[in-house]
């Protein structure tokens, strides 16, 4: 049988965010191909029984255990089950999908997505914090369960195309494009004004508050930068970033014979996610196909390190190692959150990294429950340090 007349069973862990409403709008594009068991999301409990109606899951959960009455009302009438709470989405995970979609935002997401990872499931990896806050010891998990990751960001989706997995010796670097965000061309000094409204306007992607947030500060780049490494088989000197503002390469991968191949394309997350969906076969998407001829130039350049500070905190925290990472993932998550608030302002969000990442040192990671435990810390350090700060 062809890979795409098989039907593939799939859950959606965070079915109502910006990632996972695109994944089910794609499902619903194309229903014949696919059989959602299981949809999760957060709190937004009329969008999540919509979808799970929509799609005809069988299963909805909710991680707010307090709305779990409000879930099994709005689904009155189907024959969804209704469930809520941590352990509901731990069992979410566990159930036996041959595909999963990690899209809970932040390190929420570990647990979950580590349970897929376990059963030996394709997980689609739209959660950066995985390999983020705990690179080592999920990639382990990973190779341990023979499961398989397809990453969902652009880029990465970009590079997992065009790497020669098999021989990775041969490539020279991968190279991580950026658009550079809002405030590409703005002065240093012309940032410390910012609002939290200035900063989620992207100027080419549709994405969620914290991740255009991060975007803005160049974050995103640097946790896509340890992403990566852990991804994919090359040293971290051997991973780049490149500013290109129009968003049609998303990344490129250079081999020892000065080949550099790129994938290209419009910006719509519907495109790599369409691409994790259907792996390893490919599926229609109704993205806006590319004109080179209308777009006529592409550019580059080099980051600017003084106006993203964000870009050197992740390099040296991946270089740094150990808990580093995670510290950084979790006080940036603090510091957004605050600056979203308007307690912070923009340019104190890599201050309360910064001085989190120096303040707590590196420690050893051997379990999930230490990433717990550090993530915790950290948090609650970044936390007070926001509050000094806005006082």
């Amino acid at each position: 049988m062809a890979v795409s007349d098989t039907v593939r069973t799939v859950t959606i862990l965070g079915s109502t965010g910006s990632v996972g409403t695109n994944t089910i709008d794609l499902i619903k594009r194309s229903p014949e191909r696919f059989d959602v068991d299981t949809l999760t999301g957060n709190s937004n409990v009329e969008l999540l029984a919509q979808q799970a109606v929509e799609v005809g899951a069988r299963h909805a959960v909710v991680a707010d255990e307090t709305l779990y009455g409000a879930l099994k009302e709005a689904l009155s009438g189907s024959r969804i089950e209704a469930a809520a709470g941590r352990g509901a989405l731990i069992a979410a995970a566990q159930r036996p999908s041959d595909w999963v979609m990690a899209s809970i935002v932040g390190a929420a997401g570990l647990a979950p997505t580590l349970e897929a990872v376990r059963r030996g499931a394709i997980v689609g990896l739209a959660n950066k914090e995985c390999l983020v806050s705990a690179g080592a010891l999920f990639s382990g998990e990973v190779s341990a369960a023979g499961a398989r990751l397809v990453p969902v960001d652009s880029e990465h989706s970009a590079i997992y195309q065009v790497f020669d997995f098999e021989r990775p010796e041969r490539i020279e670097r991968i190279v991580l494009t950026a658009s550079g965000g809002p405030f590409r061309e703005r002065s240093r000094d012309s940032l410390t004004e910012i609002t939290p409204e200035e900063a989620v306007a992207h100027p080419n992607w549709s994405m969620g508050a914290k991740i255009s947030v991060d975007s803005a500060t160049m974050m995103n780049k640097g946790l896509e930068l340890i992403e990566a490494y852990h991804l994919f088989p090359v040293p971290g000197d051997k991973i780049d970033i490149l500013v290109h503002p129009q968003s049609v390469i998303h990344s490129m991968v250079e081999y020892v014979d000065a080949s550099v191949l790129a994938q290209l394309g419009t910006p719509d997350m519907r495109t790599p996610i369409a691409y994790a969906l259907a792996w390893p076969d490919r599926m229609p998407t109704p993205s806006p196909r590319l004109k080179l001829e209308d777009i006529a130039t592409l550019t580059f350049e080099a980051p600017d390190p003084v106006r993203f500070p964000a870009l050197r905190l992740a390099r040296d925290a991946l270089n740094t190692g150990g808990s580093a990472p995670t510290v950084l993932n979790a006080a940036n998550e603090i510091a957004v959150f605050a600056f979203l608030q308007r307690k912070l302002k923009f340019l104190d969000i890599p201050r309360v990294v910064e001085e989190c990442i120096a303040a707590l040192g590196r420690q050893n990671l051997d379990t999930l429950d230490d990433v717990i435990a550090i993530d915790t810390e950290a948090r609650r350090h970044a936390q007070a340090l926001c509050e000094k700060i806005a006082l």
